[in-house]
């Protein structure tokens, strides 16, 4: 459908007249809105299924894993939590307020909110989000992506047969309909994709003074490091997992690897077999790899690979008329060269070797750069994994693993500068959705004149000892 500005502010005008109603302030209401978007994606698992083999080739069994099944699991942490989050918090409002001692914070909607979702979680990068939007009491104005076309009409589908437009309502289109959106006053926008895009929508929603929230990739990708201490057979097998996974079309997925130069032939060699192991000679024929989202994303697959074509130690093959390209790892990769100092967010993987006895100095380059949604760590050394882990700045990460703890009920999904700020998943996402509004309740008897004039003379001397004793 093609938009127009006008309809766009009649979409969000409808949302802010709803929202004034206050029907989305009842958490018992929003429980049942919740419930009905779960039972909607049950039944319409194999709808969303078949737009995402349209969309990225996805089985079955990944779309589920990785796109639908997460959306059940949010929702259920939602329903399960959301009536003890949303309850007012009780406070005492301590001696300096007396005689007015109770203090209550209200857990409230931020009103018409703005999901703008990305292509390559299509599924649970929109609905995931709405569900925290719903939990917080909002109305939600969704722009999906024009380059998942399939999965924004099944969602549009989905979402049209469940909710009234001026509750929660999905329009498809490009950049410009987004525009038009960003051009209306949102009370909340949520953003999931890249920095140079978070930094126009920034710009827009600064025009309004409207809270954002983003989720980024990172702006030089992100990191794994694997000490020459590690269980190599254990990481490599990790590792290509993640990297196979939507074609390395993942915005926590490793960007980039760091391996001790001491075991990085051993390493590589199990790498390339695991790669094998999991997805085949030739993954780029293989219906159970995922495609590229464009043909765009394929030709820099191609690019890469003639650039650094001396260095290809696996992969570097694709089939066109599929857009699939195979997982490519390039070694060696000097930790300056270009390669490493963007996100690709495509199946190349730079590896990057690193003397052990050296690894001060790349924590301390990894420092420098800007901060990753993700980081991965592979050792025996616990201490050292703990420290390095605890003191660099990032979005998230593991230990010995990947990707999975996103998956972590009670714990925030998050990034930090240029992978985002924000955080959702159950109760971090009503949190997200929500801004807290604090009400004391006075007494009209027993006010005591302390805070009234006059401050000087013998009052105001008994004034300021009366205000250092209540200090204490």
């Amino acid at each position: 459908m093609e938009y127009t500005q006008e309809q766009i502010h009649e979409i969000v005008s409808a949302q802010r007249e709803f929202f004034r109603t206050g029907e989305t302030l009842d958490v018992k209401w929003r429980i049942r809105q919740l419930k009905k978007l779960k039972q909607a994606v049950i039944d319409n698992a194999e709808m969303l299924q078949n737009a995402l083999y349209e969309d990225l080739g996805k089985s079955p069994t990944e779309a589920y894993l990785c796109d639908i099944g997460p959306v059940i699991v949010e929702i259920n942490e939602i329903l399960r939590g959301l009536k003890r989050w949303a309850k007012p918090e009780k406070h005492y409002s301590g001696l300096m307020c007396f005689p007015s001692i109770s203090t209550t914070v209200y857990k409230m909607p931020y009103g018409v909110s703005l999901i703008i979702s990305p292509f390559n979680f299509p599924v649970l990068l929109t609905l995931g989000v709405l569900a925290a939007s719903i939990s917080g009491g909002n109305t939600a104005v969704i722009k999906a992506s024009s380059k998942s076309a399939a999965s924004t009409r099944a969602l549009q589908k989905l979402i049209a047969g469940i909710f009234p437009a001026e509750y929660v309502t999905l329009i498809d289109g490009g950049h410009d309909v987004a525009d038009m959106c960003l051009t209306e006053r949102f009370d909340k926008i949520f953003y999931t994709g890249s920095p140079a895009v978070a930094r126009h929508i920034m710009e827009a929603a600064s025009r309004h003074l409207t809270s954002v929230a983003l989720e980024l990739g990172g702006e030089t990708g992100n990191w794994c490091v694997i000490r020459k201490d590690a269980n190599l057979k254990d990481a490599a097998r990790k590792i290509v997992f993640i990297k196979l996974c939507n074609a390395g079309q993942i915005c926590i997925n490793i960007n980039q690897i760091a391996v001790a130069r001491e075991i990085a032939e051993e390493f590589l060699t199990l790498l390339k077999e695991e790669f094998i192991r999991q997805i085949g000679d030739h993954p780029e024929n293989n219906p159970e790899y995922p495609r590229l989202i464009t043909d765009a994303v394929y030709d820099k697959c191609v690019r890469l690979t003639e650039q650094y074509s001396e260095r290809v130690v696996f992969g570097g093959t694709g089939n066109k008329e599929a857009c699939r390209f195979a997982p490519t790892v390039i070694y060696p990769i000097c930790a300056e060269e270009e390669i490493v100092l963007h996100e690709l967010f495509c199946p190349i993987l730079p590896v990057v070797p690193f003397d052990d006895e050296a690894i001060h100095k790349l924590t301390d380059m990894i420092a420098e750069r800007e901060h990753p949604l993700a980081m991965y760590v592979f050792t025996s050394d616990m201490k050292w994994a703990k420290a390095f882990m605890s003191t660099q700045q990032y979005g998230g990460g593991c230990i010995n693993e990947v990707c999975i703890h996103m998956m972590v009920k009670g714990v925030p999904f998050n990034g930090t500068g240029h992978s985002g700020m924000g955080a959702y998943h159950g109760e971090w996402g009503f949190r997200e959705f929500t801004h807290l509004q604090t009400v004391l309740k006075g007494r009209t008897h027993f006010n005591l004149p302390l805070r009234e004039h006059p401050y000087s003379g013998s009052t105001g001397k008994k004034k300021m000892a009366l205000l250092k004793l209540f200090e204490k």
